[in-house]
């Protein structure tokens, strides 16, 4: 967009009372923010769901000026700035009625035809939780997805170290401008998750950190994704807000369930008792269930061996299947006396290790 589009944009978004929903809105009936600013109010009055107390403060002088302090900021930082209606805006986020107007980027971010999963949790997370979210993107790895997470404490810093150690793009959601890091301790990060990705963020260096900020950032953590992982949460916590915000854009969201005695496990165990997550037991579940194939030249070589080794689950699983020829997902579970969700997983892992092989309609077959 154009240095005076950017200013008029931000100047729009400075106003109280006008979030993304309302300025998204105004745009569309009239055309650009700065056609927003420079139309009467009386004309801005007649759009459905505007009203005095909205535009009250629209057409005040010290908008434009507070605008122009941030494009200066913005210049003088290289920071790029994603507009909703631009073809470089990130595609998932397009569809969220709140998503931002405008996404501040830094780093090498690249979201072209990626799958892009959120991981998010406790802050104090537990070390078999640090084990899980290690595995997880250690497992998923293969797929190369992007990974999200809001770079605050616990669960968010592992995901994102762990993306790093395996060469994955990872992107860090901020509730605050790009002038600043929170948690400071977390500045030593920035230049290997900004080398590997990058940080968004809607909020301006003008804005004062607020810990309620955060709530407001983890509608781009979950908008940008196509599926959000918590891996620990206790009964009531950020990461459960972030998938909530999911569940309500139809995104998939997955839970890893732990023990009615863990603290740390309330949370997970709640979304997969109300149906609002998929219960995550192995990494595999995810893309098993987000439908993700691997190409060709990146399946593992070991489709390739003669002999391959089963545990007693997929030996159960292969002969049911060499003696009954393809069958349906469910129908294996039943036949053999496995709970469909373990059958899933250990297709997957078959899958991998190049003995079934998924047909359409959720059948598999022996290779």
């Amino acid at each position: 967009m154009t240095e005076t589009s950017l200013l008029y944009t931000l100047a729009l978004q400075h106003v109280p009372n006008i979030g993304d929903i309302t300025a998204k809105r105004l745009i569309n009936h009239c055309g650009s923010a700065e056609a927003v600013l420079k139309e009467k109010q009386q004309n801005l009055l007649k759009i459905d769901g505007i009203g005095s107390v909205i535009l009250g403060d629209l057409f005040k002088p010290h908008h434009l000026k507070e605008a122009e302090k941030e494009v200066l900021f913005i210049k003088e930082n290289n920071i790029e700035v994603l507009y909703f209606e631009d073809e470089n805006y990130p595609e998932k986020l397009k569809h969220c009625i709140d998503g931002p107007m405008v996404l501040f980027q830094s780093g090498t971010i690249n979201l072209k035809k990626q799958r892009i999963i959120s991981i998010v949790g406790a802050r104090k997370i537990t070390t078999s939780g640090i084990a899980f979210c290690e595995e997880l993107v250690e497992k998923l790895a293969i797929y190369n997805p992007v990974i999200v997470s809001g770079f605050a404490y616990g669960t968010d810093i592992t995901a994102h170290k762990a993306a790093i150690k395996h060469k994955l793009q990872t992107i860090g959601c901020l509730a605050h401008g790009l002038n600043q890091i929170y948690p400071a301790v977390h500045k030593k990060y920035m230049v290997d998750v900004e080398k590997n990705g990058g940080f968004f963020t809607d909020f301006w260096s003008s804005d004062t950190f607020d810990r309620n900020n955060f709530l407001k950032r983890n509608r781009i953590i979950a908008g940008l994704s196509e599926a959000t992982i918590v891996v620990e949460s206790a009964e009531k916590g950020g990461s459960l807000v972030t998938a909530d915000i999911a569940h309500s854009y139809n995104r998939d969201v997955f839970a890893v369930p732990g023990r009615t005695t863990d603290l740390q496990s309330v949370g997970c165990n709640n979304l997969i008792k109300q149906q609002k997550a998929h219960m995550l037991t192995t990494p595999l579940d995810v893309p098993y269930i987000l439908g993700w194939k691997l190409e060709e030249d990146k399946k593992p070589a070991i489709q390739k061996q003669l002999f391959v080794e089963l545990d007693v689950t997929e030996k159960v699983i292969y002969e049911y299947l060499k003696e009954n020829d393809k069958q349906l997902l469910d129908v294996i579970a039943i036949e053999c006396q496995i709970p469909i969700f373990k059958v899933a997983s250990v297709l997957l892992t078959m899958e991998l290790k190049g003995v079934v092989r998924p047909l359409p309609g959720k059948m598999f077959e022996v290779i």
